[in-house]
């Protein structure tokens, strides 16, 4: 027998090890079934699980069961990126607390510090994966520094650069002045900070006493400024175009140039431009040709280029002696309090700058366009369908891909100098020594470039880096390309389209049939989970508390596409006591020695309750497969709820009750055979969302040392397992049964008073339905009896009609009329009462104007549930009337 209570802590280590060392997660290149495959977004070698891991790790193993149980040959590519900068700094980090750099132990030895790191800590989070119930085939997990996956980076390097799509080129980074290394948009933050705007008064050139006015909220990069630009068309500086102010301080003539970029309406519509320390001047710069200075070293002090006064100091501290420097000159308009949004390294948590350096660059533009070309031409679809929008925009736009970092950790740019500069990009040394001997005409001492490559470029290549390439294997030809990848809407840029971009250039096909973007993960009020907020839910102690299964179910219920998912405990809470029904459903088929018979034919069934049923798990069924088949995890997590709460155990299983209680034999097998069939096919569509209580279940429930859960096959039906006829009948006899209930309830009539239930003048039909579900009906409806009447109803007795039949409840000396109206009356002032005050919020503009949108509809939506609850009170009363 199964214990009173599901234990969940005694229960998933067991099956997860079981399923592991069975080979159940295990993809096999020569099986003849159809091939699935889903390379596993690879978490930071660094990361802990979190929300956003649990809700894209759920929902990919969803996918990866369901498909295995349709009987797939499924690859769950698993692995982990190396994560450059979060690594390197954790050993740092270690390193610093034993009073050691990296640059004291020289970069050979640091290395091997952070692999011995690696193997001893990292990959912390694949256990927690496994925690999570994660399917995955780890005998092939793979890690972005492996020397397969070095060996595919090197490759693709040295033909892009080849080719004349990876260049060096000296253009804008954002420069992270503590670690010292160019670092991704992505690893840009952008922080709010009150600051000021200060305007200064650039001198115009031969003009004594007349100046061009120009505002900026980093008055230390001035001593860089090239150029003012102004709006072609504005009319105020028309005359002053081709003219030069001469640069405070520095006394350099800078040019005045006409540019669009120049805002009339913003400030006094002229703006200083510094191509060397701003993106958008950047570009002014090159199309105006104006002179590019970078006035900061990497550490975001003042260099050379600057007067002599200002060499050395540190960028903000340089600031405050230009601001004093204006004025006393007398060049200092006004300064201005102003919001600024301040670009801050995510890791290093200082600013970052805009800094010309020299860095290689891949040509993104030209290996955008067949990878742009395979969405709009369906190759590979993105769903939801709004974010193909999103991908689009960035495609058209995109800039060359700065990919190389100034870090030790990572792959090392296959790029070496001769003595003259001269640049041999190489897959070995020994082949960059063979072309410098063959450009010099002898040997000459080479140095390799000490920079690395940017994570996403060997992320780039995992859909076919992890399975083989450049070798061709068995496992790239029958798993490339894979047909869903399942990935945050954050990432689309940075990883889903290089990936599409590498993939269509190196592969000529696209990595990925199907893009599934998922949304975020918020707090219960909508809020984005951070540690400074203190509203981060920690998925580990979630599934401590509540069980992974309840976490599983909960994220793929609330995972509606397009719609960021609001995690509150209550709703794991809500699901876990779903667990806790589905166990109670089995203890009742082993109480009523439901058995489950693998040979039992639901065709065979004669009752109708077990013919409705059956029909109702085919519809079930029906209703999953198209959900996960659409990717659309909300409806088959709430279609399998409902049908296992509502029809299943509200209904299917109250209906037994009495018939088990009849003893007709023939009729008690075939029923108890039925229940513990359903409760068989429930467990195997549960499987892919809640792992691990179906397959305690479907082991205590008589299949112990049968096909496990996690390999047995996915239920089928067809049209033959729905009677159209019963269905109607059993909904007809769900409805009355609901009815009486209902009304019984709005009048509170006490549950264990029994109500007598007569029908007047029903036709033969109905009067044979309601003889032969009269037992049924008394049970769940709470009757003393059910009886046919062609006399006038009693007086005071309640009606009920369905479908063209009257049916009447003679209530008089079971409720207190008088009592039950003033209990009615006041519950509909209350209800009033919330009405009112939700009305005058709703009208307060103020309110409306200044509360978050999603307060607004909450509010909306509570209204309409008060409206619900006036209207039930509303026929309540009209039935207590007339009693």
């Amino acid at each position: 027998m199964l214990d009173k209570t599901y234990c969940p802590e005694k229960v998933e280590a067991k099956h997860y090890e079981r399923w592991e060392k069975s080979g159940a997660f295990s993809a096999d290149p020569n099986s003849p079934s159809d091939p699935y495959t889903i390379m596993m977004p690879p978490p930071n070698v660094t990361g802990n699980l979190h929300m956003g891991h649990a809700l894209t790790f759920t929902l990919q193993d969803v996918l990866v069961r369901y498909k295995r149980m349709k009987g797939h040959d499924v690859l769950w590519q698993p692995g982990t990126d190396h994560a450059g900068i979060a690594t390197q700094m954790v050993v740092e980090r270690q390193l610093a607390e034993k009073g050691i750099s990296r640059h004291d132990l020289g970069r050979e030895k640091f290395l091997n510090s952070v692999w011995e790191w690696k193997e001893e800590s990292g990959g912390a989070i694949v256990k927690q994966l496994r925690h999570l119930g994660a399917s995955a085939d780890w005998p092939r997990e793979r890690f972005t520094m492996d020397e397969g996956l070095s060996e595919a980076v090197r490759k693709v390097f040295v033909q892009l650069h080849k080719e004349g799509l990876i260049y060096k080129d000296k253009r804008l980074v954002n420069w992270d002045p503590k670690l010292l290394t160019a670092i991704s948009d992505l690893e840009v933050v952008q922080k709010e900070s009150n600051g000021k705007l200060w305007h200064f008064r650039y001198p115009i050139d031969g003009e004594d006493g007349k100046y061009i006015v120009v505002a900026t909220t980093r008055p230390e990069t001035m001593l860089g400024d090239t150029g003012v630009a102004v709006h072609p068309d504005d009319d105020r500086y028309k005359d002053l175009i081709g003219k030069n102010v001469k640069l405070p301080i520095v006394g350099r003539l800078i040019p005045i140039v006409a540019d669009e970029y120049a805002d009339p309406e913003t400030g006094s519509g002229a703006v200083k431009i510094t191509p060397a320390h701003d993106f958008n001047d950047f570009e002014v710069g090159r199309r105006c040709n104006l002179e590019m200075i970078n006035v900061f070293d990497k550490f975001a002090h003042i260099n050379e280029n600057a007067p002599d006064d200002y060499q050395g100091l540190d960028r903000f501290v340089a600031r405050k002696k230009i601001v004093a420097k204006f004025e006393e000159l007398g060049l200092l308009d006004k300064i201005d309090d102003h919001l600024n949004s301040v670009p801050y390294g995510d890791r290093s948590n200082v600013p970052v700058e805009p800094w010309l350096t020299d860095q290689w660059y891949v040509d993104a533009a030209t290996l955008a366009k067949p990878a742009l070309e395979a969405v709009e031409t369906g190759k590979t679809e993105i769903v939801p369908k709004q974010w193909e929008n999103t991908y689009y925009d960035w495609m058209r736009n995109i800039q060359p891909w700065c990919v190389s970092r100034q870090l030790w950790w990572g792959h090392q740019i296959p790029a070496w100098y001769g003595p003259d500069g001269e640049i041999f990009v190489e897959e070995t040394e020994e082949e960059a020594k063979a072309a410098a001997l063959a450009h010099f005409g002898k040997e000459v001492e080479l140095i390799r470039d000490p920079d690395v490559l940017d994570t996403w470029f060997s992320s780039a290549l995992w859909p076919f880096s992890t399975i083989g390439w450049p070798e061709t294997t068995k496992e790239l030809e029958r798993y490339y390309p894979g047909d869903v990848l399942v990935t945050g809407f954050d990432i689309i840029f940075f990883w889903v389209a290089r990936m599409m971009m590498m993939g269509m250039h190196f592969m000529k096909e696209v990595p990925f049939k199907t893009v599934y973007i998922h949304a975020l993960v918020r707090d219960e009020n909508g809020q984005k989970m951070s540690k400074s907020k203190g509203n981060v839910i920690d998925p580990l102690e979630v599934i401590s508390e509540y069980s992974c299964d309840a976490l599983r179910f909960t994220l793929a219920a609330m995972a509606a596409p397009g719609r960021d998912i609001k995690l509150a405990s209550s709703r794991v809470e809500g699901y876990r006591n779903f667990g806790t029904k589905l166990w109670n459903a089995s203890i009742y088929s082993q109480m009523n020695g439901a058995v489950y018979d693998p040979g039992f034919d639901p065709l065979s069934c004669n009752e109708p309750i077990n013919k409705w049923i059956v029909g109702r798990v085919a519809a079930a069924t029906a209703a999953v497969d198209k959900a996960l088949d659409d990717y659309r995890f909300n409806d088959a997590a709430n279609a399998l709820y409902r049908f296992f709460w509502n029809e299943y155990c509200d209904w299917y299983v109250e209906f037994t009750k009495p018939v088990l209680a009849a003893g007709n034999e023939a009729t008690n097998s075939e029923t108890k055979a039925t229940i513990a069939w359903v409760l068989a096919q429930t467990l195997h569509l549960l499987h892919p969302i809640m792992p691990y209580i179906t397959e305690e279940l479907w082991e205590n429930l008589g299949n112990e040392g049968a096909t496990p859960l996690i390999s047995s096959s996915w239920p089928k039906f067809d049209e033959r397992h729905t009677d159209a006829n019963v269905d109607k009948e059993m909904d007809w006899v769900i409805k009355l049964i609901s009815d009486i209930r209902a009304t019984r309830a709005e009048l509170n009539t006490p549950p264990k008073l029994k109500a007598p239930l007569l029908l007047k003048d029903g036709s033969d039909v109905v009067k044979a339905k309601v003889d032969q579900y009269k037992d049924v009906v008394k049970w769940l409806a709470g009757l003393s009896s059910v009886d046919f009447t062609d006399e006038d109803l009693p007086q005071g007795a309640i009606q009920i009609v369905l479908d063209d039949a009257t049916f009447a409840l003679p209530l008089e000396g079971i409720i207190d009329a008088e009592q039950e109206t003033a209990r009615l009356n006041k519950e509909m002032e209350k209800t009033l009462e919330e009405i009112a005050k939700i009305d005058k919020q709703l009208s307060n503009e103020n309110f409306v104007s200044r509360a978050p949108e999603h307060v607004v509809e909450e509010k909306k939506a509570r209204r309409e549930e008060f409206m619900s609850v006036k209207t039930k009170l509303d026929e309540a009363l009209a039935r207590i009337a007339n009693l």
